[in-house]
């Protein structure tokens, strides 16, 4: 008896954490580019400072794929080609997933 209320607050908690991770439909509209071989999807992220984030498709490791590019001029190239902004490179940065984020520069 002493041990069912820490396992009903344990029940509680699983299904607080099962509901709290489940998908949630993006906001954000997501545009598709075709920069140097490689597909890229752009995604606005942020209002204030408008922020974009850029991921490469990983061709589903196709070793036979397109020659190798650097990323990064890539993901510069997607986020202007998608935005019609130049992105200001001093803001950009990697995450470790290999996903660009960068602040444009509409002028």
């Amino acid at each position: 008896m002493k041990l069912r209320t820490p396992l009903m607050t344990l029940a509680a908690i699983a299904t607080l954490a099962a509901v709290d991770a489940a998908p949630v439909a993006a906001k954000e509209t997501t545009k598709s580019v075709f920069v140097m071989s490689r597909t890229w999807a752009v995604t606005q992220v942020s209002d204030s400072p408008v922020i974009y984030r850029a991921t490469r498709d990983n061709n589903n490791l196709n070793p036979f794929g397109p020659p190798p590019r650097l990323r990064t001029i890539q993901a510069i190239a997607a986020i202007q080609k998608a935005t019609g902004c130049k992105p200001i490179v001093p803001s950009m940065y990697q995450n470790i997933s290999g996903q660009f984020f960068s602040q444009v520069s509409c002028n």
